[in-house]
């Protein structure tokens, strides 16, 4: 159950809004060839709970019946021999798909997995962009496959790293690009405000977030998605491109307070990671050649560490070992670090670039991306 979790944070997160009243569902289905002992499985999310509802296949049907708060992405499992949820292997028959109000009815031939689901616009429109983004499907697929192939020592080479990131950026922008297509000529869709969602308040750009928000239908917008997307684009603005970066003041490592605002005047990448994080530490020579190239070119650095407070001994000495010689500042609150909260910091590493008036001018900028944003603004110094 634990992989399949996790199979559905990596292909299609469930969102979870402010809880409506929740609506009945009904999920018959049909996969030719299978009987008892067979069995299927629907895993969903009501409330804060994780379901996972299971029932026997006879000559090959099956039926669930529940409650659901809104829509939401969903797994349907088959167990073909009847071993369990937990013994069918890393590769179960499963299905991803929107669970939601209504009568929804799964047919396939020998699985689920490439199944059709009937009575949900939601789910015929998630087929269309699935259907759109598969171009990226192989590309995707290449990009993995030679990172795998490739020796663990040459992956820690700050040249390979920075390769694969750039190849990385590339389908990302273009998976941007389909998306915002798909929202523009699909303003009345349920899966628009849930693809928006997902963007989140980490937005490069807030007025672009807002523009695709303002595209939605009324009824989109005052749904709970709607109405959680609202709030996100209000933290995008708090630290989208082009405002000026919210101040604090924290305590260096020497608990002598360190304040934001003091230093105005140089371009400041404001740096969140931890000793604990893995790929905070592989990117420590990047940041290190981006300090020791552009230092003396109006430039610093300002680490925010999300370590705990048990572990400032090992913030001390990742900082001593990655050669980190710029200012380093922490509460030791692990994931409720101030600062983290106040950036609206959900995963790391995560940066965030000033110019010498405080205005941010860059997002999560790493490896090529870093030294490319530099060399713009500080090349010519």
């Amino acid at each position: 159950m634990k992989k399949i979790f996790l199979l559905a944070a990596v292909l299609l997160p469930s969102l979870i809004f402010a809880q409506a009243v929740p609506d009945p569902f009904s999920l018959s289905g049909h996969v030719d060839n299978l009987n008892t002992p067979a069995r299927a499985y629907l895993l969903y999310q009501l409330g804060a709970n994780k379901v996972v509802d299971s029932v026997e296949i006879v000559n090959g049907a099956f039926d669930f019946k529940g409650m659901v708060s809104q829509p939401q992405s969903a797994y349907l499992v088959i167990d073909h021999k009847g071993v369990g949820i937990a013994h069918i292997g890393s590769s179960p028959d499963v299905l991803n798909f929107y669970l939601e109000k209504g009568i929804l009815t799964v047919t396939g031939k020998d699985s689920v997995a490439n199944a059709k689901i009937t009575g949900s616009q939601l789910n015929d429109d998630d087929v269309a962009l699935k259907q759109l983004l598969k171009p990226l499907d192989e590309p995707t697929k290449k990009l993995y496959a030679d990172i795998k192939a490739t020796p663990p020592e040459k992956q820690n080479d700050t040249a390979f790293r920075n390769t694969m990131m750039a190849r990385s950026k590339v389908l990302q922008g273009q998976q941007k690009t389909i998306l915002k297509n798909f929202i523009q000529s699909h303003p009345d869709s349920y899966l628009s405000v849930i693809i928006l969602n997902q963007m989140g308040p980490h937005a490069d750009s807030p007025a672009e977030l807002e523009t695709l928000f303002n595209i939605l239908s009324a009824t989109l917008k005052s749904s709970e998605p709607g109405k959680a997307l609202e709030h996100s684009i209000a933290q995008a603005k708090t630290t989208g491109i082009g405002v000026i970066a919210p101040d604090f003041t924290q305590n260096d490592v020497n608990g002598k307070p360190v304040t934001l605002s003091s230093f105005r005047g140089k371009y400041v990448l404001i740096d969140f990671w931890a000793s604990w994080c893995g790929p905070c530490r592989q990117e420590s020579p990047n940041l290190v050649k981006a300090y020791n190239k552009y230092k003396d070119k109006n430039f610093t650095i300002l680490g925010v560490s999300l370590d705990r407070s048990t572990g400032k001994n090992d913030w001390l000495n990742a900082i001593k070992n990655d050669g980190l010689a710029w200012t380093q500042v922490s509460d030791l609150n692990f994931w409720s670090n101030k600062v983290a909260v106040l950036y609206f910091i959900v995963q790391i590493p995560s940066n965030f670039l000033l110019d010498p008036q405080g205005k941010i001018i860059g997002k999560d900028l790493r490896g090529t991306d870093l030294e490319n944003k530099l060399a713009e603004v500080l090349g010519k110094i």
